[in-house]
């Protein structure tokens, strides 16, 4: 009896250690909410929401002061139109269960399904994930309006900004990010923005200033920024945002994303410092918006490398990619294509530079989900950045110019004469950015008892 009941508690425990063990897998193969992911994702949304303002006090500046108010409402009017767009439908365009290689599924519409306690992305909810998308969305067509500033009528840009997000940035999101996409499944990287972001606003800022046209001569000899520190302190919001946005697209608090943060600030740092290089090897002074310009370049190059590449290659990238735009914006006064701050050469040359360059220095030891770049012997993956640059350089340059064509048969593209010269503000939005300051300086001052 003794050597029985022995026995079956000997069974009975190996049975139990079993359970325990098929449990344990069972675990393990469900996604299970991280408390420290989540919040720390929450934050990175909350830091690529902050981009936007930061961007519209980065371009505002650059302008004339009478077209302060509308240079920054184009950035903010982005926030409300793409907020809305993206949780109606954008998201499931993009994201959505079940879609195919072109675009999502509509299971998603009006965020149904991503709601619940069980409804996870990896380990953080998936309303953190879709908000954390949304912020991306939403900067997007914002960058695109620092080509045409000072010229387009308000209603125009925001009716394009709508259309653009739905037809052209949802279904490139999905290309390169969903697991459906067709370039997710060719292995384009692109960790946080590239060519989905980066690429497509300089393309699509580009393609807008041809088909809108060049500011009258008076008026382009007149814009110069207005208020530099105001370009300063957008470009440290973009800088403080941007860890956020890279390092949040690791969608968990992890090594990847500590890497994504470090290589970030590297390039950004080392772009910065060659762009004031450039500037007094030409025989200039170091100047505080080629300090700006210089940053926010390096932070666009590193964006699709940041979790694939070391530090060390991201200043490889950094000088490289502000070479390449710093040169870029020295040879765009030999055309008549009036981008007037330059988003072509700083995002669209940028990002064209971090995409290529990731394809190089991609690296298998920094990021093991990936079988790396030309630095460790891949050299088909050069070849397939290549197919997601040009592929979204076409969708997106021939995109917009169908929108822009279409949005001008409904109504004008740009405004009068008259309100390029005035200035756009009163036009657009019966407001001026600095009135009361212009009346204080006409009052006459009224010194001891006069």
């Amino acid at each position: 009896m003794h050597t029985l009941r022995k026995r079956l508690v000997s069974g009975g425990l190996t049975l139990a250690g079993l359970s325990l063990l098929g449990l344990a897998s069972a675990q393990a193969a469900t996604p299970k909410l991280d408390t420290g992911d989540t919040a720390f994702m929450l934050v990175s949304a909350a830091l690529v929401m902050l981009m936007t303002p930061g961007l519209a006090f980065f371009y505002g500046g650059m302008v004339r002061g009478k077209s302060v108010l509308n240079t920054m409402m184009m950035s903010f009017v982005a926030l409300g139109i793409v907020g809305v767009l993206w949780a109606v439908v954008g998201y499931t365009l993009a994201f959505g269960a079940g879609g195919n290689d072109w675009l999502g599924s509509f299971v998603n519409a009006g965020l149904k399904g991503t709601t619940g306690p069980n409804s996870l992305v990896g380990t953080i909810p998936t309303p953190v994930y879709v908000a954390f998308q949304a912020m991306f969305a939403i900067i997007a067509p914002a960058l695109i309006s620092g080509a045409v500033v000072d010229r387009m009528r308000f209603g125009a840009f925001a009716l394009f900004v709508a259309l653009w997000s739905l037809l052209i940035y949802s279904p490139l999101a999905h290309w390169v990010w969903s697991s459906d996409g067709w370039l997710f499944k060719k292995g384009v990287l692109d960790f946080a923005g590239g060519t989905v972001i980066h690429i497509a606003a300089g393309v699509s800022g580009l393609v807008a200033a041809l088909v809108i046209g060049p500011r009258m001569p008076l008026t382009r000899r007149a814009t110069l920024p207005h208020n530099v520190p105001f370009v300063l302190l957008g470009a440290a919001l973009l800088w403080f945002g941007w860890f956020g946005f890279n390092a949040g697209s690791a969608l968990g608090a992890n090594y990847i994303a500590a890497n994504a943060f470090m290589t970030t600030n590297t390039a950004t740092a080392t772009a910065l410092l060659a762009w004031l290089a450039w500037e007094m090897l030409r025989g200039q002074k170091p100047t505080a918006v080629g300090a700006a310009t210089g940053a926010v370049v390096g932070l666009v190059a590193i964006t699709p490398a940041c979790g694939y590449v070391s530090p060390m290659a991201s200043i490889v990238i950094g000088v490289v990619a502000a070479s390449a735009s710093f040169w870029a914006v020295q040879l765009k006064h030999r055309f008549r294509l009036d981008d007037a701050l330059d988003v072509f050469a700083c995002h669209g040359v940028a990002g064209i530079v971090g995409a290529l360059l990731t394809g190089v220095f991609a690296s298998k030891w920094v990021n093991q989900t990936i079988a790396g770049g030309v630095v460790d012997g891949n050299w088909s993956q050069l070849g397939t950045q290549f197919i997601g640059v040009l592929t979204t350089l076409a969708f997106v340059g021939v995109g917009s110019f169908v929108l822009l064509k279409l949005i001008g048969l409904v109504m004008p593209l740009r405004v009068t004469e008259r309100q390029e010269v005035d200035g756009i503000d009163q036009a657009s939005h019966e407001e001026e950015g600095y009135r009361e300051a212009e009346n204080s300086l006409s009052a006459p001052v009224m010194l001891g008892g006069d």
